[in-house]
Parts: C-alpha cells; structure tokens; sequence
C-alpha cells in the first residue's frame, strides 16, 4: 500500500485508512456483526492499511472496544485516531450533547485507553467544538495529554479554518477530519480547509468520500433504508434529492467504466487527487468493498477525468 505522511512531523500511514464507525453505529444495524468487522479489520490489516478511525461515541465506546479486540496482538501495525467532545444522551435516538471542558478531556481519554487496550492514542481529536467552553481551553487539556505520554498527536473535526488557527496556536494541529467527497465540498470552499491544512504542515482526513455509499452506484431511488441508518431521514437521501444526484453518480460510472474501475474507486481517486496530504477513510463492513477501495490507490486519472468530475454540481440536500 502506498503511503502518505499525517502532518508535516506526523507518521507515515496508508494512502487510504479504514472508518471503522458503520461497523457499530448510523447505518444498517441489522447488517452489522462483530466478528465479521473484527475480520474486516484484521483483513485491512493484512492489506496494508494502517490507519484506522474510531470514536468514543460510535455506539457509545462500541466502537472502540470492537477495534481494540481486533487490534490485539497487532496494535504496533496501526496508527490509531479516536476521538473526544461529543457525549450520548441516549443510544437509541442517538441524541447527543457537546462536552469540551477540561474534566471531560480527562475522563475520555482514560475510558478510551481502556476501550482500545492500549497505553497510548497516536491521533486523538476534538470531535466538536464546544461553544460552551473556550477552544483554546479545550486545546490545552488535549495537549497536556501529549505532554504526559498518552496521545501523540492531536487533531481537529468538523472546524473552519479560523478554529484550526486557533489552536494551532496553543499546539500543533496534525489532522483535520470533515466530510469531503464529490458531492460534498465544503472544506475546498469557503476559507478551504483543505487548503489551510496543506498551508500549516497538517493532513486533512475526508470521512464518507463516497458520499455514505450513494457514489458506489449502489443506491438509486427504490432502495429502502432501514429505520436506524442515519440515511433514513437524511435530507441527501429523500426521493426528490436522489432522483436530483444521479446525474453525479451517472457520471462517476462513466469515468469507471473508461478505466476498468468500479465508481467507489473513482471517487477515491478523486478525493485522493486534492493533494499529497489528503488521507481518505473509507468505511464498510464487508472485506470485499475493503479490498475494493484499498485497490482505488492504483487508479489513476487523467487531468479530463478529474476536470470533468470536479465540474459536477455539489449534491441537492443537506447533509444533515
């Protein structure tokens, strides 16, 4: 697997990392098994991935605890992000509040050491920012985590780039994860986050590069969403604005088909094609869309491929 490096003094790790979220929390539940995500982490493993996403409210520390079993015996193989700042009210409804102090720091990053059975983060984030508590305040206590030894590097979720200076300022910011896909451009638009990151030595980490499944070409508008997948009552998802995007996901098909390739792995592309310091993480539940995406880093396109899906309108709906 090719490599990229996460921040300009941050390691090297897998051009393309693996979203472990899916595997307990917000799509098809009834999909979901824990000894075959244990196995598709594993098999990600053997394939050369090395950088592996989770966080401490993806099923309420389900996640966690699932990716520390599969790690055991290998966890020298991976970097490993998690993250801290948002906390579940109730698991059912997945109602959550935001939670930047201090204390909460300090309380999340014990119970996700003891989640993911390890003695140290290498890349922990700040999952929301907390309007309630001062984010150089919340920058801080992450930091002192650094200086003790339990985190090696710290990142940043879902900012402007004006947040990311910020605390840039109190400590080096590594990685900067938001969404970012083919239908959705936020962080290269507006104060371009992608750009900050390129312009202050961090990576810039895309979740659902393949737009929560819908750029694999698998979903049109008769496909039924299970009553607990997020997509159910997500605005991007309803009938109209399905029926509005399949002009996106016709053409990424086209530009597959042209290079023997599947439309999850020219979206890849893609969003692999914003610069070296862009580090995708797909995430799936089975080994075959594993082995599917990681084969994305070999697909090249051409600057009329790339000219061409970037000309695509951004996606109707919001995303959330």
């Amino acid at each position: 697997m090719k490599t990229r490096q996460l921040g300009s003094a941050g390691p090297d790790v897998s051009s393309i990392g693996l979203g472990c979220m899916g595997m307990s929390w917000g799509y098809a539940e009834s999909q979901r098994t824990d000894s075959t995500s244990v196995e598709v982490i594993r098999t990600a493993l053997d394939l050369g991935v090395t950088f592996l996403d989770t966080a401490d409210i993806y099923g309420d520390g389900h996640n966690e605890s699932l990716v520390g079993e599969a790690l055991q015996g290998r966890r020298d193989e991976v970097v490993l992000a998690t993250k801290m700042g948002l906390v579940v009210d109730d698991l059912a409804t997945k109602r959550m509040h935001r939670d930047g102090s201090p204390a909460q720091v300090r309380r999340a990053v014990e119970a996700s050491l003891k989640r993911l059975r390890t003695d140290v983060i290498d890349l922990y984030y700040l999952h929301r920012v907390d309007p309630a508590v001062p984010l150089e305040e919340t920058w801080g206590a992450l930091a002192e985590l650094v200086a003790e030894g339990k985190v090696r590097h710290l990142g940043l979720s879902e900012v402007t780039a004006g947040e990311a200076a910020r605390a840039h300022a109190v400590h080096p910011v590594t990685a900067i994860q938001s969404e970012l896909s083919l239908w959705t451009r936020d962080a290269l638009e507006g104060d371009d986050v992608v750009g900050w990151c390129a312009a202050n030595g961090a990576a810039f980490v895309p979740f659902a590069p393949l737009g929560r499944g819908y750029l694999t070409g698998s979903i049109d508008t008769s496909t039924q969403f299970e009553d607990d997948d997020f997509r159910a009552t997500n605005p991007r998802f309803s009938d109209a604005a399905r029926a509005a995007n399949q002009r996106i996901v016709d053409t990424v098909k086209d530009v597959a088909q042209a290079h023997g390739a599947t439309p999850a792995q020219v979206a890849l592309a893609w969003v692999l094609a914003r610069g070296e310091h862009v580090v995708p993480i797909p995430g799936t539940k089975r080994v075959g869309y594993l082995r599917e995406n990681v084969a994305a880093v070999d697909v090249r396109l051409s600057p009329i491929d790339l000219d061409r899906l970037t000309g695509l309108p951004s996606a109707v709906g919001t995303r959330y």
